[in-house]
């Protein structure tokens, strides 16, 4: 679905952003700093054209550990330049500031206790700017930053969450609706050419002809994953056995992206309210991330006005917490609209989603902006920070007022 932005009636200035890597630079704020003392061994990295993955999969080959003995506190933008925290079980610090990773530098190396998760950390602080725009546009921006900062951002996921082929949530509904030939259909036909090279789009074509063998010889190898299941397909003649060739990493990627588009409906149909509490809402405190049951929103709307509390949309599975009357009815339509309910996101030895609960809107913080021109031309640049697991992408598509920026 097409998302509502909070600022409708202010115009946008258009614009794109990553049109080079340091125009969209990225540092995580720790939640902590490591004590000097223990197993893990933090690092604050330096990364520039790498996702997360990328880089995690590269320093594991560089110290020669097991990707999984690094954690991470959060997801960051492949396009950017980026600094962040992570930790790894089984080496020094001085064997991980030696290491030698194509764009990626080692700026600090200290022991801590535990392993870093998701979550992890105070918030992201942005640095971005917006090409193919005026300077003087940043005059024209001011009023929608000034109603973000007072209503809240938005707190929608952005586009990144669902793939190239804009493709991961249905296909996490697909595999928890146990729809193994829809699954394997959606991963191996349906070409894009929006998205899809030339290659590709012959592959997709194939598969929905039936034409396997052709599939499989036009599939290019970068794509081992569509290869690993159509293979097992050809192999069996049972979409069952090919839904199963796919790996769990993916499976989890797309049960998320799930989660993030079922989110982004409910907040879309709340959009112009969410910062004014319901009965029965289910109620986020910012300080603390506690989340409890709104009985009489008159009397907790003072708090929601002041930031203190702010309604929640659900991270669906199924221990989430679920809101009551009115809010509870817009989550079941959500809900009936991708043909699922909570049961399906714990099947036993498949899959298990405990859920949680999202807060609708996000305070913006230390919001700086400025018009300029360098060797690249005309920018309006914008400085601030957000909560963990909010997204740069929500504020600039307000201020654009389009959903295409890269």
């Amino acid at each position: 679905m097409t998302l509502p932005y909070l600022t409708a009636e202010a115009p946008g200035i258009g614009g794109q952003i990553k049109q080079r890597p340091e125009d969209f630079v990225v540092h995580e704020l720790p939640l902590y700093e490591p004590s000097g003392q223990g197993e893990h061994v933090y690092c604050e990295i330096r990364k520039t054209g790498l996702s997360t993955f990328e880089a995690v999969d590269r320093l594991a080959a560089a110290l020669g550990v097991d990707r999984r003995q690094i954690g991470y506190a959060g997801m960051k933008d492949a396009r950017a330049v980026t600094q962040q925290v992570l930790s790894i079980w089984g080496t020094t610090p001085q064997a991980v500031q030696a290491a030698q990773v194509p764009n990626l530098s080692i700026l600090w190396a200290q022991r801590h206790a535990n392993k870093l998760r998701l979550g992890h950390l105070a918030g992201n602080r942005f640095l971005i700017k917006l090409r193919e725009v005026s300077a003087t546009d940043v005059v024209r921006i001011a009023p929608v930053v000034e109603l973000l900062g007072r209503r809240g951002l938005p707190n929608y996921f952005g586009q990144q969450r669902f793939g190239r082929r804009q493709d991961n949530a249905a296909l996490g509904a697909a595999l928890l609706r146990g729809d193994d030939r829809q699954l394997v259909t959606l991963m191996l036909g349906h070409p894009d050419p929006q998205v899809d090279d030339a290659q590709a789009i012959g592959a997709r074509k194939a598969f929905d002809e039936n034409d396997w063998p052709k599939a499989m010889r036009l599939y290019p190898r970068h794509c081992g994953m569509e290869r690993r299941a159509l293979a097992r397909l050809m192999k069996r003649g049972d979409f069952g056995a090919s839904a199963r060739a796919i790996d769990q990493r993916l499976r989890r990627l797309w049960i998320s992206s799930l989660q993030s588009e079922l989110f982004n409906q409910v907040l879309a149909r709340r959009i112009q309210t969410l910062d004014q509490l319901q009965d029965g809402d289910l109620a986020w405190k910012h300080d603390s991330g506690a989340v409890f049951h709104v009985e009489q929103a008159a009397v907790e709307q003072p708090r929601c006005q002041s930031f203190e509390i702010s309604p929640t949309g659900p991270l669906v599975g199924y221990r989430m917490s679920l809101p009551s009357a009115a809010p509870l009815a817009v989550e079941q339509e959500a809900m009936a609209s991708a043909q699922l309910e909570p049961a399906h996101f714990r099947q036993a030895g498949r899959h298990k989603v405990k859920g949680a609960r999202r807060p609708l809107r996000v305070p913006v913080g230390d919001l700086e902006m400025a018009g300029g021109v360098d060797e690249h031309g005309p920018f309006v640049s914008l400085a601030f920070s957000l909560p963990p697991g909010a997204y740069a992408t929500s504020l600039l598509r307000e201020i654009s007022k389009h959903d295409h920026l890269e």
